[in-house]
């Protein structure tokens, strides 16, 4: 019978580990958590600077301090996920700096069509957004409710404030912006792309 040399052996044996505890709970926990912060985080930083297009438009406006008001929470979000991030080890998204360029030239694009096309790109983002947040509470409950609460509690609230965020561009004429449907539908499809980059990278 033949040996097995040593480094074939190793190998093998931390293959076996690995396997092993990729298919526990704690590690479907870590690539959940990780998955989650890592397009939170992505997401939150491109409404930062989809509100800074808008506002670098329509700051001395009527609804300037409307979208600053929406900024200043977009804000906040963000730097709870820069505190979470480490917390978790959780890696950032690889396409940060494509985020930062095209959010801002969403949200200052849509303003330079006027204040309702600015609105209406709010509804949209914030819907896709809200019902992603939604997902993901499912996931963590599934997954375990106690050992995700903070994610959880941090989730719930921002959803709560996309939600307010997208009846206040409801409020503020999004449905009377130029051909609404097509603007609402276009946005829509672009963030569910980008929540399925920033999910991968």
């Amino acid at each position: 019978m033949t040996a097995i040399p040593m480094t074939t052996y190793c190998v093998l044996r931390r293959g076996l580990a690995t396997r092993a505890y990729q298919e526990t709970n704690a590690y479907r926990r870590r690539t959940l958590q990780d998955r989650i912060l890592r397009v939170d985080h992505a997401g939150e930083f491109g409404a930062d600077r989809i509100y800074a297009g808008q506002m670098a438009v329509l700051g001395n406006t009527n609804v300037g301090p409307v979208i600053k008001e929406m900024w200043e929470q977009e804000k906040e979000h963000l730097q709870k996920f820069e505190e979470l991030l480490p917390k978790y080890r959780a890696r950032p998204s690889l396409l940060l700096p494509v985020w930062n360029v095209a959010g801002f030239v969403l949200g200052a694009g849509t303003a330079l069509l006027g204040k309702e096309a600015a609105m209406a790109c709010t509804v949209a983002v914030e819907e896709v957004i809200a019902n992603h947040y939604n997902n993901q509470i499912r996931d963590l409950m599934a997954d375990d409710p106690v050992q995700n609460k903070e994610l959880l509690d941090t989730i719930k609230k921002f959803r709560d404030d996309e939600v307010h965020h997208h009846d206040t561009g409801l409020a503020h004429d999004a449905l009377k912006a130029p051909f609404y449907k097509y603007l609402s539908q276009t946005i829509k499809a672009g963030c569910i792309g980008a929540v399925w980059l920033a999910e991968r990278l």
